[in-house]
């Protein structure tokens, strides 16, 4: 048993002629997506329009990775609840300072006892405030218990010497006096800037000041702890706590100490300046690794991109997509994908360029015929008999023609309609036995041949697939079978299955002449035919080929085969076809 239809093979001169026409027509099938204009042909250039500096991805993913090092940036620069806890420990140290030389005060310099009323020696207070405070740096004033000023630190406050305040050393001459640092210089301004100053009163120096100038000082003339916090004419701010001065009990006097923030500033830029160097090296390191990052995504994107842009470009060369399957990521994966994709798209290209190439061949043979039984019947002069001979081949050649249109018709929708169709459980055991009834009557009146079907498995008969176009398969392989198969002879089709639930086999067995060995697969590809003269012109040779293509949708196959006596006696030809079995419960 052979393939559905005769064939021929082209001359060379008709073949070169034939593959110019057959490289047009795969040139529409090529530039069929493409509708550029002359001066764009690149897909990408028309999207970006101009050449990019910079991928875009790229800014996203600097910008996403910058955003906590911005943050942590700004954080080092606004310290105000950091600037709050020193202010806070400042105004404690300086409370326990107070009460210390505020004790001293009491135990010296009052006069009294614990009978009699006491009160303060201004003039022993004034010393000892003078020798208590000097070392701390701190100013300290001293206030009657009436309120008046007794003694300042800052001014005369030893018998007959000016408290003064020691200069810097001289410089050598020539030498240029010392400029601040650039970065302290910028941190004093932005502390300046950021600073919540406004919240703070104004402090205000008089020449002679009071208790009412100083509220925490009244706080302390009754008894308690009191602290302050005002801002200076320069900006800086000053911090005051004012302790009582006691003797048993009794309240003598206020005693004052004040402090600017010069250590709070430099504390605070010091860890301005620490964590500033921190979020520059971090955003170093950050934008290293950002763009690292979005090179290995972009940068394979992009050929990925440039290789597709190239396929699409392509007319006679095949473009490779890059092999990035390597990476084991998405990127990977979508290489892959793409690589598979232009794959297909090249089989596609090609099976359409050989289906063009098969078209013309199988149509140009019957219309060869044709157009040569029409020049020599339009003869005036020709015999009546003859003219109707060439007639009669007309008609052969008209009606090969139609069986030939129509089946390249279905074989092209054929794609198509197997991506659309339905996958369903496929009763085998039903499929068969309705072909079987309906070919052993048919077969019998038109070809003398008997058509017999043997199931050999047990049930469950369900196949994975769709019935229509195993039906189709069947009836294509029983056709074939038919047109080889002698009067009386039989055509055995068998249901079996592969063990441990492996595929269901239909073998479909005939008594004709077989199969040439070397025609085995041949008998599968397009427009095969090699069939006896009385059959000539009767099919497309496309029906077998249709049925393996069917089979490979659905992941079946579809073999043929000789049956061999055991002397090695040619019995007939098979076909085996193999069907994926479903699965439980679908």
């Amino acid at each position: 048993m052979a393939s559905d239809i005769d064939t021929a093979t082209p001359e060379p001169g008709w073949r070169k002629s034939l593959s110019g026409r057959l490289k047009r027509l795969g040139g529409l099938f090529r530039r069929a997506p493409a509708a550029a204009p002359p001066d764009s042909p690149s897909l990408l250039g028309r999207r970006r329009g101009q050449a990019r500096r910079y991928s875009p991805l790229t800014r996203r993913i600097l910008l996403l990775n910058l955003v906590p090092v911005a943050l942590l940036a700004l954080g080092a620069v606004y310290l105000s609840d950091y600037e709050d806890e020193l202010i806070d420990s400042e105004l404690a140290s300086l409370l326990v300072q107070g009460e210390m030389v505020a004790a001293g005060i009491g135990e010296v310099a009052v006069v009294g006892g614990e009978t009699t009323v006491n009160r303060l020696d201004a003039e022993a207070a004034r010393q000892l405030l003078a020798r208590l405070v000097r070392p701390t740096g701190v100013r300290a004033r001293l206030f009657s218990e009436t309120g008046e000023l007794l003694g300042d630190s800052a001014m005369l406050i030893e018998t007959g010497r000016i408290h003064a305040v020691p200069l810097p050393p001289p410089e050598a001459p020539g030498a240029a006096a010392t400029q601040p640092r650039v970065g302290d210089v910028v941190g004093d301004w932005i502390a300046r800037q950021l600073s919540r100053s406004d919240r703070y009163p104004d402090y205000v120096e008089r020449p002679v000041p009071t208790m009412r100038d100083f509220p925490e000082t009244a706080s302390a003339l009754r008894g308690f702890n009191a602290s302050a916090v005002r801002i200076a004419p320069d900006g800086r701010l000053l911090l005051s706590a004012a302790v009582p001065v006691q003797r048993y009990k009794q309240v003598l006097g206020a005693l004052m100490l004040t402090r600017d923030n010069r250590a709070i500033a430099a504390s605070l830029r010091e860890v301005r300046y620490d964590m500033l160097t921190i979020a520059v090296a971090a955003l170093g390191i950050t934008v290293l690794l950002s763009l690292y990052l979005a090179g290995t995504i972009t940068q394979p994107i992009g050929r990925l991109a440039r290789a597709a842009d190239a396929v699409r470009m392509a007319r006679e060369s095949r473009p490779e997509i890059p092999d990035l399957g390597k990476r084991g990521d998405e990127i990977g994966d979508l290489s892959d994908a793409l690589r598979s994709m232009t794959d297909a798209l090249w089989q596609r290209i090609n099976t359409i360029e050989s289906f063009a190439a098969d078209v013309a061949h199988e149509l140009k043979n019957p219309l060869t015929s044709l157009r040569s039984a029409i020049e020599v019947a339009a003869r005036p002069d020709l015999e009546p008999d003859r003219r109707a001979k060439l007639m009669a081949i007309v008609i052969d050649d008209v009606n090969r023609l139609n069986r030939l249109i129509s089946d390249i018709s279905d074989a092209s929708r054929l794609d198509a309609e197997l991506m659309r169709g339905e996958v369903k459980r496929v009763d085998l055991h039903a499929l068969l036995t309705d072909m079987v009834q309906h070919y052993a009557t048919a077969a019998a009146e038109r070809a003398g041949v008997e058509v017999e079907l043997r199931i050999v498995t047990n049930p469950p008969y369900a196949a994975h697939g769709h019935d229509g176009r195993y039906g189709q398969v069947f009836r294509n392989v029983i056709d074939n079978a038919l047109s080889f198969s002698p009067r009386g002879s039989k055509l055995v089709i068998e249901l079996t299955r592969e063990p441990r639930g492996g595929p269901f086999v239909v073998t479909l067995d005939d008594q004709g002449p077989g199969i040439p060995e070397e025609n085995l697969e041949s008998i599968f590809q397009r427009f095969y035919s090699q069939r006896p003269s009385e059959h000539f012109g009767q099919n497309s040779g496309l029906g077998l080929s249709i049925c393996r293509q069917i089979m490979e949708t659905y992941g079946g196959t579809i073999e043929a085969s000789n049956r061999r006596a055991g002397d090695g006696r040619l019995l007939g030809a098979r076909f085996t076809v193999r069907i994926p079995a479903a699965a439980p419960g679908k």
